[in-house]
């Protein structure tokens, strides 16, 4: 997943701020976006509608046809049908307040947002605080880009990849190649090359060295990264794994086994869907964030920050774990 962290090592949901037994909305969807404490989704008429906490705003979204939605810190992003994008909740660093379209895509980070326009070029907005440049892109053409926590990398539309902004674990620095696909965690990135291997850059906590084969994808997290083989097993490695007993050990790293068609990637827990559409999720489970249905079957699954959404096979939206997230 796009991957927000509101400060480096700050564990946020508890049990004690958690209203629970607040469902998703009715209604069938063809995407969803979780967040750290709020989801949004796109319902198949085209309609967006928001749900978990808004106290600044980011849970309100405009009225509209829209096309894809994707949630940042404290804000959220949306490409309406006409290709223009717009943003609302927190706007301390203008990251709410988008560069003229149309847009094909959209991505919004921990306070700022990137976008790829119709004429392939990105435009991006918001924060470069401490002038590390995340909101300031490069010249050229883009298939897609990723906005990360202070960082954010794109795959230009000849496959090379170029990366922007903070660069202190060298998640800004990326090898050469040609990739089909990339994703900016907090600080480390990820991506998958036209070959299916998998290369990663930046954060080191423990072995986060890709491991060797082919993948179909990857989602980098908070230190770790998950990745579906192309046989449709689980890959994981970073803080989390069997080994680590850490303060971010949470077993995030530690996939079950079988064949799944994807995986997400949050903070300190991850889930997947498996081949037959069932979710498995694994890591933190403070507040149910795992506890995924055992027997329903999604077409997708987003993990938040301490609670988790997904998109049934009939369209409807399923919500588990911190309920006042959503």
């Amino acid at each position: 997943m796009v991957l927000w962290i509101a400060g480096a090592h700050v564990i946020w949901m508890t049990k004690a701020n958690s209203l629970r037994g607040i469902p998703p909305p009715p209604g069938q969807f063809r995407s969803v976006s979780a967040g750290r404490d709020h989801s949004c989704g796109v319902r198949t008429n085209g309609i967006l509608v928001c749900w978990g906490r808004h106290y600044l705003g980011q849970a309100r979204p405009p009225t509209g046809l829209w096309r894809a939605v994707s949630v940042g810190g404290f804000h959220t992003c949306g490409v309406r049908t006409d290709g223009t994008v717009d943003c609302w909740g927190l706007n301390d660093y203008g990251q709410s307040w988008p560069s003229t379209g149309p847009f094909l895509s959209v991505s919004a980070g921990r306070s700022h947002t990137c976008g790829v326009r119709t004429d392939y070029t990105v435009a991006c907005w918001g924060s470069s605080e401490y002038q590390y440049g995340e909101a300031v892109p490069p010249a050229g053409q883009f298939a897609s880009v990723s906005a990360g926590e202070y960082h954010t990398c794109g795959v230009r539309t000849d496959g090379t990849v170029a990366c922007w902004g903070r660069n202190n674990y060298g998640q800004a620095t990326p090898p050469a190649g040609s990739f089909q696909s990339i994703d900016a965690g907090g600080f480390h990135t990820c991506g998958v090359r036209t070959d299916g291997a998998v290369a990663c850059w930046g954060v080191t906590i423990r072995d986060q060295d890709p491991p060797a084969g082919r993948f179909q994808s990857v989602s980098a997290g908070l230190y770790y990264t998950c990745g579906v083989r192309s046989d449709g097993n689980l890959a994981c490695w970073g803080a989390g794994d069997a080994e680590d007993d850490s303060e971010y050990g949470w077993g995030q790293a530690t996939p079950p086994s079988g064949e799944f068609q994807s995986v997400d990637a949050g903070v300190f827990h991850t889930c997947g869907v498996r081949t037959n559409g069932t979710v498995a999720c694994w890591g933190r489970n403070l507040d149910g964030e795992t506890d995924a249905p055992a027997v329903e079957q999604f077409q997708s699954v987003s993990a938040g920050g301490g609670h988790t959404c997904g998109v049934r096979i009939n369209g409807t939206v399923d919500c588990w774990g911190d309920k006042d997230d959503g």
